[in-house]
């Protein structure tokens, strides 16, 4: 399965850019492609848990797999048992400022 986002080189075609049509087909049909939504935020959410996974968790030196996991349960049992959440900086009027295209007014 490969995620990625909507990026215009981001699909089957851009294979057949960068290697020779066999190759690129065979390369093509090895992957389940998944886009993320247009405009959905999902991923940038999941960077975020990722970044505060490595700053809350794997800043330290963690000696083996086992202990690994160990660790990284623990810390995903606090942050749902906590309830964390995702604090948006990013409202909605500024949204409309930074993504005019997107969101049309009423005005125009």
């Amino acid at each position: 399965m490969l995620v990625q986002d909507n990026l215009n080189t981001h699909s089957p075609a851009s294979l057949y850019e960068a290697f020779e049509p066999a190759e690129a087909q065979r390369l093509a049909a090895r992957f389940e492609w998944h886009y993320t939504p247009k405009h959905g935020s999902w991923l940038d959410m999941a960077e975020i848990e990722l970044g505060i996974l490595g700053r809350q968790c794997l800043s330290q030196r963690i000696d083996n797999m086992e202990d690994l996991r160990q660790q990284t349960r623990a810390w995903e049992k606090h942050r749902d048992e906590a309830q964390a959440k995702v604090n948006w900086q990013f409202t909605t009027a500024d949204a409309r400022t930074k993504l005019k295209k997107l969101y049309p007014s009423l005005e125009e």
